[in-house]
């Protein structure tokens, strides 16, 4: 299936590693132009680097054109700074795919009010501000494809996660109020909900869970792919390649969704 993202400039944010890296490598392998950003420079290049590489097993099997610009997608300057970047070296962006880092892990007393202002700044704000930047873009090609990277946690509030919980809702009613707003200008916007995915920051998540209950990781690890049906966690590059589809000429009439990528671990039908 040719998914139509020949030469469709693409931006992840958050991408040297994890689900937005993921993301990156299924585009460039569809041929689209990627641009990703992160706060470590060296960490980004030597990501880039292999992306090009992935993108040689691709549509097109030769290396993808990616550009790399540290950013910190916190600062509102920096977004900006790497839209311009995004829009000089490689053309206007008709795809953007919001992502960040997760908030600390805690319950409620384990967290004060900059911990709460930290988390809103990082998941919420970052993936607005994307937006501003980009949409304009989309909407000026009549075609555009807005995808936020969310959680699982959006339908099912996991335990000692309260930040994640409560703040990535927000991005879910920004995507929907959005889907709502531009689809008849030829953009779709939709979000991406991962379950239990073999990323870095899992590991972390992981690692906290062994040490509050007292067993190892990968005990800990056990108990979560027990109430999987597939069995396992999830490899990366299985939710990267959903967010490439999504991001397709396939995906035209596909909007406002919030799709799970979890193996089965959300059991509720709706």
């Amino acid at each position: 299936m040719n998914l139509g993202l020949q030469d469709k400039v693409a931006m992840v944010a958050a991408s040297s590693k994890g689900l937005g890296k993921a993301a990156a490598v299924g585009l460039a392998r569809e041929g689209a132009k990627v641009s990703i950003c992160a706060r470590d420079a060296d960490q980004l290049n030597a990501t880039a680097e292999e992306i090009r590489e992935a993108a040689g097993s691709g549509v097109l099997a030769v290396p993808a054109d990616v550009l790399a610009v540290p950013a910190d997608v916190t600062q509102r300057e920096e977004i900006d700074q790497w839209v311009e970047r995004t829009v000089a070296e490689l053309g206007p962006p008709l795809i953007a795919v919001t992502n960040a880092g997760g908030p600390p892990p805690g319950n409620f007393f384990d967290l004060n009010e900059e911990d709460w202002q930290a988390a809103f700044d990082l998941t919420l704000m970052s993936a607005t501000h994307l937006a501003y930047q980009t949409v304009p873009h989309m909407r000026e090609a009549g075609w555009g494809r807005l995808i936020t990277i969310t959680s699982i946690s959006v339908k099912m509030p996991l335990g000692n996660l309260l930040l994640s919980n409560s703040v990535r809702m927000s991005v879910i009613g920004l995507t929907k109020s959005l889907s709502n707003e531009f689809a008849g200008e030829g953009l779709t916007v939709n979000s991406v909900l991962p379950g239990w995915t073999r990323t870095e920051r899992v590991q972390q998540l992981l690692q906290d869970r062994a040490e509050r209950d007292g067993i190892s990781v990968d005990e800990a690890a056990a108990g979560i792919t027990h109430n999987i049906p597939a069995g396992r966690m999830a490899d990366p590059q299985e939710f990267g390649d959903v967010v490439t589809f999504l991001a397709s000429e396939r995906a035209s009439f596909i909007n406002g969704v919030s799709l799970q990528v979890d193996g089965g671990y959300y059991k509720a039908v709706y």
